[in-house]
C-alpha cells in the first residue's frame, strides 16, 4: 500500500538473482524456478520494463502486471510440467444468471490450452447452461443449500472450498483458483498468475493509503487487522495457488469465521475479511494486479493496460435474497 508508484528499474533485476535462491515452497516444480519467476519480471521482447506500476512487494513476491512477464516462454514450461488447474464458481439463487457468460469467456482466456476443471457450486444445478468446452477441460455441477442472507453464501464458501480439496482435489489437481461468478474474461489469465498463494490486489482500493483500507477494525473478531498494519487490499472473489497452500486457507478461515459466528461476531466483509487478516500474516508469494479483477463500472486508469477478469454491472436488489 504505502509503497512508491515508481520502483526503481533495479528492484526488478536484482529480484530476478534473490528469487532464484528461495525454497520450492513457491515453485512446485525448483528446476524450472528460477527461469519461472525471471519471465515475471523480464517483459516480452521489444518491450519496456514497468516503471509506472510497483512490481515487486516488500517480502519480494512479483506483482504481474501487464508488460511484466513473457506469456509464450511461461505457457511453455508450465505445460510440459502437465498440471492440472480446479475453478470453483459459486452460482447461487438468481446468480445463476452470470454463469453462461462466466464459462464462455473462461473457454476464450483461463489458462487456454492447459487442463481445467470447473466445479460449479448451485442451488439450481437444472439452471446450469450447456457450454461447448475444449479437450482437455471439464465441468462438475455440485448441489449446495440455498440461503436468505447473501452473507450466509459468501461465508459458506471457504468451508465447501475445503471439503472440495480433502475429498476430490488433493489427488487431482495442482493448482485451484476460486473465483465470482458474477464476472467474465476480457484477456488472457494464464501460467504467469500461478504460484503458492496467489492474492488479487482489490480494484477499488489499491491507489489508496491503507489507512482507507476496508480491513475488519474491531479487535473482538478473528478477522482484526489493527490500524497502521496490512499490506494491500485484497479482492475475494479471486485467489488462489496451490491446491495444499488453498486448502490451508480455506481452513483457517473458515475456522475463525465460526469461532466468531459463536461469539456472535460477522466481519465486515465476511470471507474477505477473514482472507485479507490471512493474507497479512501468510504472506502471498504472487500477487496479481487490479488487471486480474477490474470493476465494469469503473474506467480503466492509465497504468491499467488491460482488463483480464472483471465484475459485471449489476442491481444488487434484484439479485441478493436480503
Amino acid at each position: 500500500a504505502d509503497l512508491p508508484l515508481k520502483p526503481p528499474r533495479s528492484v526488478s533485476l536484482v529480484l530476478i538473482s534473490t528469487w532464484s535462491l528461495l525454497s520450492s515452497k513457491y515453485c512446485p516444480f525448483y528446476s524450472a524456478a528460477s527461469l519461472c519467476c525471471i519471465t515475471v519480471f523480464l517483459p516480452p521482447k521489444g518491450k519496456q520494463l514497468r516503471t509506472d506500476v510497483v512490481t515487486v512487494t516488500p517480502w519480494l513476491a512479483p506483482v504481474v502486471w501487464e508488460g511484466t512477464f513473457n506469456p509464450f516462454l511461461l505457457d511453455s514450461i508450465y505445460k510440459r510440467k502437465n498440471i492440472t488447474i480446479a475453478a470453483t464458481v459459486f452460482a447461487v439463487g438468481k446468480y445463476i444468471m452470470f454463469l453462461k457468460d462466466f464459462l464462455q469467456t473462461s473457454e476464450e482466456h483461463f489458462f487456454v490450452g492447459f487442463r481445467v476443471d470447473f466445479y460449479v457450486f448451485t442451488d439450481r444445478p437444472n439452471e446450469v447452461p450447456k457450454v461447448n468446452m475444449a479437450a482437455g477441460r471439464m465441468l462438475t455441477v455440485r448441489s449446495v443449500p440455498s440461503s436468505n442472507r447473501w452473507q450466509e453464501i459468501s461465508a459458506r464458501r471457504m468451508e465447501i472450498i475445503q471439503n472440495l480439496i480433502e475429498k476430490k482435489l488433493q489427488n487431482r489437481a495442482d493448482y485451484i483458483f476460486c473465483l465470482d461468478v458474477d464476472s467474465k474474461f476480457h484477456g488472457r489469465w494464464g501460467a504467469e498468475s500461478l504460484g503458492g498463494l496467489v492474492a488479487v490486489i482489490h480494484p477499488g482500493y489499491y491507489r489508496d493509503d491503507r489507512s482507507r483500507f476496508p480491513y475488519e477494525r474491531s479487535p473482538a473478531s478473528n478477522a482484526y487487522v489493527a490500524p497502521g498494519e496490512g499490506d494491500f487490499y485484497y479482492c475475494g472473489g479471486a485467489f488462489g495457488g496451490l491446491v495444499e497452500e488453498v486448502h490451508l486457507l480455506a481452513k483457517t478461515c473458515r475456522k475463525n469465521f465460526e469461532d466468531d459466528a459463536k461469539r456472535g461476531i460477522e466481519a465486515a466483509w465476511q470471507e474477505e475479511s477473514h482472507l485479507n487478516r490471512y493474507m497479512w500474516i501468510n504472506k502471498p508469494s504472487k500477487v496479481l494486479s487490479p488487471e486480474y479483477l477490474w470493476q465494469d463500472f469503473k474506467p480503466k486508469n492509465p497504468e491499467v493496460q488491460i482488463i483480464r477478469f472483471s465484475g459485471v454491472i449489476k442491481n444488487y436488489a434484484n439479485i441478493r435474497p436480503n
